[in-house]
Protein backbone atom coordinates (compact mmCIF):
# COMPACT_ATOMS: atom_id res chain seq x y z
CA UNK A 1 0.00 0.00 0.00
CA UNK A 2 2.62 2.45 0.72
CA UNK A 3 4.30 1.72 -2.40
CA UNK A 4 0.80 2.56 -4.31
CA UNK A 5 0.63 5.47 -2.60
CA UNK A 6 4.05 6.10 -3.59
CA UNK A 7 3.34 6.46 -7.33
CA UNK A 8 0.38 8.13 -7.06
CA UNK A 9 1.64 11.29 -5.66
CA UNK A 10 4.75 11.22 -7.92
CA UNK A 11 2.14 10.62 -10.50
CA UNK A 12 0.30 13.48 -9.44
CA UNK A 13 3.40 15.71 -8.92
CA UNK A 14 4.47 15.46 -12.50
CA UNK A 15 0.57 15.74 -13.74
CA UNK A 16 0.60 18.99 -11.60
CA UNK A 17 3.94 20.20 -13.59
CA UNK A 18 2.79 19.35 -17.02
CA UNK A 19 -0.57 21.46 -16.40
CA UNK A 20 1.79 24.15 -15.54
CA UNK A 21 3.59 24.10 -18.25
CA UNK A 22 1.07 23.80 -20.51
CA UNK A 23 -0.72 26.74 -18.53
CA UNK A 24 2.79 28.80 -19.73
CA UNK A 25 2.47 27.85 -23.09
CA UNK A 26 -0.85 28.42 -23.94
CA UNK A 27 -0.66 32.27 -22.37
CA UNK A 28 -1.18 34.85 -25.16
CA UNK A 29 2.09 37.34 -25.51
CA UNK A 30 1.02 40.54 -25.18
CA UNK A 31 2.32 42.91 -28.05
CA UNK A 32 2.56 46.75 -28.36
CA UNK A 33 0.36 47.97 -30.93
CA UNK A 34 1.67 50.84 -33.25
CA UNK A 35 -1.32 53.09 -34.19
CA UNK A 36 -0.20 55.37 -36.80
CA UNK A 37 -1.40 58.73 -37.16
CA UNK A 38 -2.31 60.11 -40.61
CA UNK A 39 -0.02 62.84 -42.52
CA UNK A 40 -0.45 66.35 -42.09
CA UNK A 41 -2.00 67.58 -45.23
CA UNK A 42 0.32 70.46 -46.52
CA UNK A 43 -0.28 73.59 -47.48
CA UNK A 44 -0.14 74.86 -51.33
CA UNK A 45 0.00 78.24 -52.45
CA UNK A 46 0.08 79.29 -55.76
CA UNK A 47 1.62 82.40 -56.43
CA UNK A 48 1.05 84.96 -60.02
CA UNK A 49 3.25 87.54 -60.49
CA UNK A 50 3.42 90.28 -63.13
CA UNK A 51 6.89 90.70 -63.84
CA UNK A 52 10.59 90.51 -62.63
CA UNK A 53 11.83 93.62 -64.63
CA UNK A 54 11.71 94.89 -61.91
CA UNK A 55 13.91 94.75 -58.51
CA UNK A 56 10.79 95.07 -56.28
CA UNK A 57 8.97 92.11 -58.06
CA UNK A 58 12.38 90.14 -57.61
CA UNK A 59 12.50 90.75 -54.24
CA UNK A 60 9.04 89.93 -53.27
CA UNK A 61 9.52 86.47 -55.16
CA UNK A 62 12.48 85.82 -53.14
CA UNK A 63 10.57 86.79 -49.68
CA UNK A 64 7.92 85.13 -50.31
CA UNK A 65 9.89 81.73 -51.33
CA UNK A 66 12.10 82.17 -47.92
CA UNK A 67 9.08 82.29 -45.14
CA UNK A 68 7.24 79.96 -47.28
CA UNK A 69 10.03 77.09 -46.69
CA UNK A 70 10.18 78.18 -43.23
CA UNK A 71 6.32 77.80 -42.64
CA UNK A 72 6.70 74.13 -44.62
CA UNK A 73 4.17 75.76 -47.16
CA UNK A 74 4.48 74.42 -50.88
CA UNK A 75 5.42 77.09 -52.83
CA UNK A 76 3.97 77.33 -56.53
CA UNK A 77 5.01 80.39 -58.49
CA UNK A 78 4.98 81.68 -61.44
CA UNK A 79 5.80 84.84 -63.50
CA UNK A 80 3.58 86.41 -66.34
CA UNK A 81 6.39 88.81 -67.67
CA UNK A 82 3.92 91.57 -68.27
CA UNK A 83 1.54 89.84 -70.68
CA UNK A 84 -2.14 89.50 -69.29
CA UNK A 85 -2.76 86.44 -71.68
CA UNK A 86 0.48 84.97 -70.15
CA UNK A 87 -0.74 85.24 -66.54
CA UNK A 88 -4.32 83.77 -67.24
CA UNK A 89 -2.90 80.69 -68.65
CA UNK A 90 -0.68 80.08 -65.57
CA UNK A 91 -3.43 80.58 -63.11
CA UNK A 92 -5.33 78.37 -64.77
CA UNK A 93 -2.34 75.92 -64.45
CA UNK A 94 -1.97 76.70 -61.38
CA UNK A 95 -6.06 76.11 -60.56
CA UNK A 96 -5.75 72.60 -62.36
CA UNK A 97 -2.26 71.65 -59.64
CA UNK A 98 -4.63 71.78 -56.91
CA UNK A 99 -3.77 74.86 -55.08
CA UNK A 100 -5.49 75.82 -51.70
CA UNK A 101 -5.11 79.54 -51.46
CA UNK A 102 -4.24 81.63 -54.72
CA UNK A 103 -1.92 84.99 -54.51
CA UNK A 104 -2.55 87.47 -57.42
CA UNK A 105 -0.41 90.48 -58.54
CA UNK A 106 -2.46 91.52 -61.62
CA UNK A 107 -0.77 92.67 -64.55
CA UNK A 108 -4.38 93.81 -65.72
CA UNK A 109 -6.76 94.83 -62.77
CA UNK A 110 -9.98 94.76 -64.84
CA UNK A 111 -8.96 91.96 -67.28
CA UNK A 112 -8.01 89.48 -63.80
CA UNK A 113 -11.39 89.73 -62.56
CA UNK A 114 -12.22 86.65 -64.89
CA UNK A 115 -9.34 84.98 -63.25
CA UNK A 116 -10.82 85.34 -59.86
CA UNK A 117 -14.49 84.06 -61.22
CA UNK A 118 -12.25 80.99 -62.15
CA UNK A 119 -10.52 80.32 -59.23
CA UNK A 120 -13.62 81.15 -57.30
CA UNK A 121 -15.55 78.04 -59.08
CA UNK A 122 -12.78 75.89 -57.67
CA UNK A 123 -13.58 76.83 -54.31
CA UNK A 124 -9.97 78.71 -54.09
CA UNK A 125 -9.46 81.43 -52.00
CA UNK A 126 -8.03 84.67 -53.37
CA UNK A 127 -5.38 87.32 -52.03
CA UNK A 128 -5.39 90.45 -54.23
CA UNK A 129 -1.08 90.67 -54.03
CA UNK A 130 -0.14 94.57 -54.01
CA UNK A 131 -1.84 95.33 -57.52
CA UNK A 132 -5.98 95.31 -56.48
CA UNK A 133 -8.44 93.26 -58.88
CA UNK A 134 -11.28 95.87 -60.32
CA UNK A 135 -14.62 95.15 -61.26
CA UNK A 136 -15.73 91.66 -59.35
CA UNK A 137 -17.39 90.87 -56.51
CA UNK A 138 -15.53 87.62 -55.80
CA UNK A 139 -12.62 88.75 -54.29
CA UNK A 140 -11.72 87.37 -51.10
CA UNK A 141 -8.83 89.93 -49.65
CA UNK A 142 -6.82 92.64 -51.13
CA UNK A 143 -3.29 92.89 -49.55
CA UNK A 144 -0.47 96.12 -50.35
CA UNK A 145 0.29 99.09 -48.97
CA UNK A 146 -2.11 102.38 -48.53
CA UNK A 147 -1.24 103.39 -51.90
CA UNK A 148 -3.28 106.62 -51.97
CA UNK A 149 -1.19 107.50 -49.14
CA UNK A 150 1.95 106.80 -51.09
CA UNK A 151 1.29 108.93 -53.39
CA UNK A 152 0.56 111.60 -51.25
CA UNK A 153 3.71 111.16 -49.28
CA UNK A 154 4.96 112.04 -52.91
CA UNK A 155 3.05 114.81 -53.46
CA UNK A 156 3.86 116.41 -49.84
CA UNK A 157 7.64 115.94 -50.15
CA UNK A 158 7.26 117.51 -54.01
CA UNK A 159 5.41 120.65 -52.40
CA UNK A 160 7.79 121.08 -49.99
CA UNK A 161 11.11 120.88 -51.75
CA UNK A 162 9.92 121.94 -55.52
CA UNK A 163 10.17 125.72 -56.17
CA UNK A 164 7.53 127.72 -57.78
CA UNK A 165 7.63 127.08 -61.55
CA UNK A 166 7.37 124.57 -64.44
CA UNK A 167 6.75 121.05 -63.32
CA UNK A 168 6.38 118.04 -65.06
CA UNK A 169 3.65 114.62 -63.91
CA UNK A 170 3.87 110.92 -64.90
CA UNK A 171 1.38 108.20 -63.23
CA UNK A 172 2.36 104.51 -63.50
CA UNK A 173 1.17 101.92 -66.05
CA UNK A 174 -3.04 102.36 -67.03
CA UNK A 175 -3.63 99.14 -66.54
CA UNK A 176 -2.33 99.04 -63.00
CA UNK A 177 -4.99 100.41 -60.61
CA UNK A 178 -2.21 101.16 -58.28
CA UNK A 179 -0.92 103.78 -60.56
CA UNK A 180 -4.38 105.46 -60.65
CA UNK A 181 -4.08 105.08 -56.72
CA UNK A 182 -0.83 107.02 -56.55
CA UNK A 183 -1.09 109.58 -59.15
CA UNK A 184 -5.04 110.44 -57.12
CA UNK A 185 -2.95 111.31 -53.96
CA UNK A 186 -0.25 112.61 -54.96
CA UNK A 187 -2.77 115.44 -57.16
CA UNK A 188 -4.60 115.70 -53.55
CA UNK A 189 -1.60 117.62 -52.69
CA UNK A 190 -0.31 118.89 -55.77
CA UNK A 191 -3.09 120.18 -57.40
CA UNK A 192 -4.07 123.12 -55.44
CA UNK A 193 -0.62 124.62 -56.09
CA UNK A 194 -1.18 124.41 -59.73
CA UNK A 195 -4.90 125.90 -59.21
CA UNK A 196 -3.06 128.61 -57.37
CA UNK A 197 -0.86 129.72 -59.80
CA UNK A 198 2.38 127.99 -58.01
CA UNK A 199 3.37 125.45 -60.48
CA UNK A 200 2.58 125.72 -64.34
CA UNK A 201 2.44 121.70 -65.68
CA UNK A 202 3.92 121.27 -69.30
CA UNK A 203 2.96 118.09 -71.32
CA UNK A 204 -0.65 117.72 -69.19
CA UNK A 205 -1.90 116.62 -66.21
CA UNK A 206 -4.64 114.41 -66.95
CA UNK A 207 -4.30 110.40 -65.91
CA UNK A 208 -4.73 109.37 -69.35
CA UNK A 209 -1.68 111.75 -70.89
CA UNK A 210 1.10 111.27 -67.97
CA UNK A 211 0.34 107.18 -67.84
CA UNK A 212 3.56 105.38 -68.81
CA UNK A 213 2.45 101.94 -70.33
CA UNK A 214 3.58 98.80 -68.17
CA UNK A 215 5.81 101.22 -66.12
CA UNK A 216 8.79 100.88 -68.95
CA UNK A 217 11.49 103.43 -68.05
CA UNK A 218 12.31 103.92 -71.67
CA UNK A 219 8.69 105.35 -71.87
CA UNK A 220 9.04 107.82 -69.51
CA UNK A 221 12.61 109.01 -70.89
CA UNK A 222 10.79 109.44 -74.30
CA UNK A 223 7.75 111.43 -73.05
CA UNK A 224 10.53 113.74 -70.74
CA UNK A 225 12.86 114.13 -73.88
CA UNK A 226 9.86 115.45 -75.74
CA UNK A 227 8.67 117.57 -72.94
CA UNK A 228 12.24 119.45 -73.20
CA UNK A 229 12.39 119.77 -76.46
CA UNK A 230 8.73 120.93 -77.30
CA UNK A 231 9.79 124.01 -73.95
CA UNK A 232 13.52 124.94 -74.55
CA UNK A 233 13.85 127.38 -72.52
CA UNK A 234 11.80 126.26 -69.67
CA UNK A 235 13.23 125.65 -66.36
CA UNK A 236 11.93 122.90 -64.67
CA UNK A 237 11.37 122.72 -60.51
CA UNK A 238 10.15 119.50 -60.41
CA UNK A 239 9.06 115.81 -62.09
CA UNK A 240 6.34 113.59 -60.25
CA UNK A 241 7.76 110.28 -61.07
CA UNK A 242 5.66 107.33 -60.21
CA UNK A 243 8.26 104.92 -59.32
CA UNK A 244 12.43 104.44 -59.19
CA UNK A 245 12.03 102.86 -63.00
CA UNK A 246 10.24 105.76 -64.44
CA UNK A 247 12.36 108.37 -62.45
CA UNK A 248 15.73 106.90 -63.44
CA UNK A 249 14.15 106.98 -66.92
CA UNK A 250 13.47 111.01 -66.64
CA UNK A 251 17.06 111.97 -65.11
CA UNK A 252 18.36 110.19 -68.05
CA UNK A 253 16.46 112.49 -70.21
CA UNK A 254 17.77 115.50 -68.41
CA UNK A 255 20.85 114.63 -68.27
CA UNK A 256 20.76 114.17 -72.45
CA UNK A 257 19.34 117.14 -73.03
CA UNK A 258 22.29 119.17 -70.76
CA UNK A 259 19.36 120.41 -68.39
CA UNK A 260 19.92 120.92 -64.34
CA UNK A 261 18.20 118.38 -62.60
CA UNK A 262 14.66 119.34 -60.86
CA UNK A 263 13.24 117.52 -57.54
CA UNK A 264 12.16 114.28 -58.56
CA UNK A 265 10.07 111.83 -56.60
CA UNK A 266 10.28 107.94 -56.81
CA UNK A 267 8.61 104.63 -55.37
CA UNK A 268 10.21 100.92 -54.34
CA UNK A 269 13.60 101.75 -52.56
CA UNK A 270 15.87 99.97 -55.70
CA UNK A 271 19.32 100.14 -55.26
CA UNK A 272 19.97 102.06 -58.20
CA UNK A 273 17.98 104.47 -56.92
CA UNK A 274 19.34 104.48 -53.71
CA UNK A 275 22.33 105.07 -55.27
CA UNK A 276 21.07 108.28 -57.13
CA UNK A 277 19.41 109.77 -54.23
CA UNK A 278 23.08 109.79 -52.25
CA UNK A 279 24.22 111.20 -55.25
CA UNK A 280 21.96 113.84 -55.53
CA UNK A 281 20.26 112.93 -59.17
CA UNK A 282 16.83 111.52 -57.48
CA UNK A 283 15.58 113.34 -54.54
CA UNK A 284 13.54 110.91 -52.69
CA UNK A 285 11.40 107.48 -52.70
CA UNK A 286 8.90 105.19 -50.95
CA UNK A 287 9.99 102.47 -49.03
CA UNK A 288 7.54 99.61 -49.26
CA UNK A 289 9.17 97.03 -47.15
CA UNK A 290 8.62 93.85 -49.03
CA UNK A 291 9.92 91.46 -46.60
CA UNK A 292 6.33 92.32 -44.42
CA UNK A 293 4.45 92.44 -47.88
CA UNK A 294 5.09 88.58 -48.78
CA UNK A 295 5.61 87.47 -45.03
CA UNK A 296 1.83 89.10 -44.74
CA UNK A 297 0.36 87.48 -47.68
CA UNK A 298 1.22 83.64 -46.38
CA UNK A 299 0.12 83.90 -43.28
CA UNK A 300 -3.31 85.29 -44.76
CA UNK A 301 -3.09 82.33 -46.79
CA UNK A 302 -2.52 79.83 -43.42
CA UNK A 303 -5.20 81.41 -41.78
CA UNK A 304 -7.47 81.18 -45.03
CA UNK A 305 -6.50 77.21 -45.17
CA UNK A 306 -7.38 76.52 -41.26
CA UNK A 307 -11.00 78.62 -41.16
CA UNK A 308 -9.77 81.23 -39.59
CA UNK A 309 -10.91 85.00 -40.38
CA UNK A 310 -8.26 87.32 -41.61
CA UNK A 311 -7.98 90.40 -39.55
CA UNK A 312 -7.90 92.78 -41.81
CA UNK A 313 -6.92 96.85 -41.11
CA UNK A 314 -9.34 98.37 -44.29
CA UNK A 315 -11.36 98.33 -46.94
CA UNK A 316 -10.51 99.39 -50.51
CA UNK A 317 -13.30 100.03 -53.49
CA UNK A 318 -12.67 98.02 -56.46
CA UNK A 319 -15.24 99.41 -58.40
CA UNK A 320 -17.91 96.67 -57.19
CA UNK A 321 -17.30 96.54 -53.65
CA UNK A 322 -15.07 97.20 -50.45
CA UNK A 323 -12.56 94.83 -50.52
CA UNK A 324 -11.22 93.20 -47.08
CA UNK A 325 -7.84 94.66 -47.13
CA UNK A 326 -4.58 94.66 -45.22
CA UNK A 327 -2.87 97.85 -45.52
CA UNK A 328 0.86 98.16 -44.53
CA UNK A 329 2.57 101.67 -44.02
CA UNK A 330 4.88 103.47 -46.75
CA UNK A 331 7.41 105.52 -45.96
CA UNK A 332 9.46 108.45 -47.20
CA UNK A 333 13.37 107.67 -48.11
CA UNK A 334 15.87 110.75 -48.81
CA UNK A 335 19.64 111.59 -48.86
CA UNK A 336 19.41 112.11 -45.23
CA UNK A 337 17.78 108.62 -43.55
CA UNK A 338 18.43 105.94 -46.43
CA UNK A 339 20.98 104.84 -44.29
CA UNK A 340 19.03 104.29 -41.33
CA UNK A 341 15.69 103.12 -43.00
CA UNK A 342 17.55 100.47 -45.77
CA UNK A 343 20.93 99.68 -44.71
CA UNK A 344 20.23 99.37 -40.92
CA UNK A 345 17.23 97.43 -41.28
CA UNK A 346 18.96 94.73 -43.66
CA UNK A 347 16.85 95.63 -46.43
CA UNK A 348 20.22 96.22 -48.58
CA UNK A 349 23.53 96.34 -48.05
CA UNK A 350 26.24 98.97 -47.95
CA UNK A 351 28.10 96.92 -50.50
CA UNK A 352 25.11 97.52 -52.77
CA UNK A 353 25.74 100.69 -53.23
CA UNK A 354 29.40 101.43 -53.80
Amino acid sequence: MKKILSVLLLLALVMSMFAGCAAKVEAPVEEDVVIEEPAAETLVVGVSLPTQREERWVRDKVAMEAYAAEMGIELKVQVADADQAQQAQQVENLLTQGIDVLILAPHDASASAELIKKANAEGVKVISYDRLVTGTHLLDYYLSFDNEKVGALQGNYFVENAQPGNIMLFAGAPTDNNASLFFAGAMSVIQPKIDDGTYTVLGGSDFTQVATDNWVPANAQNRASNILTANPDATISGVLAPNDGTAGGIIEAFKAAKVVLPVITGQDSEIAAIKRIKGGDQSMTIFKDTRELAKAAIDMAISIYAGETVATNGLVDNGVFEVPSVLLEPKVVTQGNFQEMLINSGYIQESDLN
